[in-house]
């Protein structure tokens, strides 16, 4: 799913959008604090990771704006300061995690994925959806305990229709969330493609993907 990485420091931000791309995440990498409220108002996130200090807006400047107009993406705060007092500060104003650096990458991603797991992002983190099981924080889709191997692509593919069903989810939204650049999926088969590649994966399972014609695609659970 979609990831925001805000940060100022060109080496660090590369790292970490390569590094989270590579562990199945779509992700948006920016410079400045100005560049990433115009993307949380432009796209959803799983999880938005925010440097402190960046020019034009702060980090901290960009999470208090998050939750002035109701946005309850979940916050991973990057810093330097480590004084407790710099800690409960970014907590109080709205952030849900905080990591000193210098920090590990495999620390990163554990508390994105602790993040995705929260009860006010999903009431299980555990999605369900007729036989089908998948753990967002692990990236597997089991059947009857059983794993299915996916691509990173079907992979995101999954967790964005078992989060949004029964509802349809329009192409649009797919590209968004399941493509680094959306114009690389809309107005082509693309999503098409993907789409009956997962069909035939899941074909021994009663959730099944159903195309709406004109709109896009649900999943709804077998009966």
């Amino acid at each position: 799913m979609r990831v925001l990485v805000a940060e100022d420091d060109e080496g660090l931000r590369s790292v970490l959008a390569r590094g989270l791309r590579e562990h199945g995440y779509v992700v948006d990498a920016v410079v400045d604090g100005e560049a990433a409220l115009r993307h949380l108002r432009s796209y959803d996130y799983e999880v938005a990771v925010l440097d402190w200090r960046m020019p034009h807006r702060t980090g901290l400047e960009v999470v208090e704006q998050m939750r002035q107009r109701g946005d309850r993406t979940p916050v991973l705060m990057l810093t330097a300061r480590d004084a407790t007092e710099d800690r409960v500060t970014g907590l109080n104003r709205g952030a849900d995690d905080y990591l000193v650096k210098p920090f590990s990458f495999a620390e990163l991603v554990a508390r994105i994925g602790a993040l995705q797991r929260r009860p006010a992002l999903t009431v299980d983190p555990l999605l369900r959806c007729g036989d089908l099981l998948f753990d967002p924080s692990t990236r597997l889709l089991t059947l009857d305990g059983t794993t299915i191997t996916l691509t990173t692509i079907e992979s995101g593919l999954v967790e964005l229709l078992m989060r949004r069903s029964p509802a349809v989810v329009t192409r649009s939204v797919i590209a968004v969330q399941v493509w680094d650049d959306e114009a690389d999926a809309v107005g082509s088969n693309t999503i098409d493609v993907h789409v009956a590649r997962l069909r035939s994966k899941l074909a021994a399972a009663d959730a099944r993907i159903e195309t709406v014609r004109g709109a896009g695609y649900r999943m709804v659970p077998g009966g």
